[in-house]
């Protein structure tokens, strides 16, 4: 019987993946004093993201019957926000513009998935390298997105809110490359949605996530200007 969506070996995942993380967090936190050892475990973290998002697709490759070796390139927005991410911190300097377009993706779409792991039933295991791994590469760009934010790596700020248009025009100019030439109808939900059944497409939660970014960025300014936040 293959695994479900909060299932026993799903809802197992969850409590041990949080747990280990939460430790990893707390154990930087305490241990990462200076700039150099925070950029250490940074890049540590970030190094594990790329390990997991490249075992992901690689995993997609050999899926098949046929090699696909186009199912490299990652096809959704959390594929691509994990490898863009994971480079971003290992080749970028701190605050880079990647950082500004990716860390709420990073964030929202790694802790969602994870709880809403649609993909859990792939087949008989969790274990599953395409299940594990897609797991995997969620927990750690979640995780690696905090650690960002409690470095202060990142300064938030309205002033670079052209990273994400940008980014986004970026990702669906790749799905639409993919959708065309490799006939993957599903890439980056630009022609279906997200879940089936709704209209939740690329051209539908792009100006979602648009306009909580603009709420979050207008909340981050207020606090700063009463210095709840420096």
């Amino acid at each position: 019987m293959s695994p479900q969506l909060f299932g026993i070996e799903h809802i197992l995942y969850i409590i041990i993946s949080t747990a280990l993380c939460g430790g990893a967090l707390i154990l930087a936190k305490r241990y990462a004093k200076t700039e150099k050892m925070q950029n250490v475990f940074l890049k540590s973290l970030a190094a594990l993201l790329l390990i997991a998002i490249l075992t992901n697709r690689l995993s997609q490759v050999f899926r098949y019957d046929t090699v696909r070796w186009y199912c490299i390139i990652p096809d959704s927005f959390c594929g691509m926000t994990s490898l863009v991410l994971s480079l971003g911190v290992l080749l970028g300097k701190k605050n880079n513009a990647v950082l500004h377009f990716t860390w709420l993706l990073g964030l929202f779409g790694g802790i969602s998935t994870v709880i809403y792991a649609t993909f859990i039933g792939q087949s008989t295991s969790i274990f599953y390298l395409p299940t594990i791994s897609g797991l995997l590469h969620h927990s750690f760009s979640a995780s690696l997105v905090i650690e960002i934010l409690m470095f202060k790596w990142i300064n938030i700020t309205y002033k670079r809110w052209y990273c994400t248009v940008f980014g986004f025009t970026a990702y669906l100019t790749v799905g639409a490359f993919l959708m065309h030439t490799f006939n993957l109808s599903d890439a980056f939900h630009i022609a279906e949605p997200l879940l089936s059944g709704t209209k939740l497409t690329a051209w539908v939660m792009a100006p979602m996530y648009l306009s909580a970014y603009a709420i979050i960025l207008l909340l981050i300014e207020i606090a700063r200007k009463k210095n709840l936040i420096k």
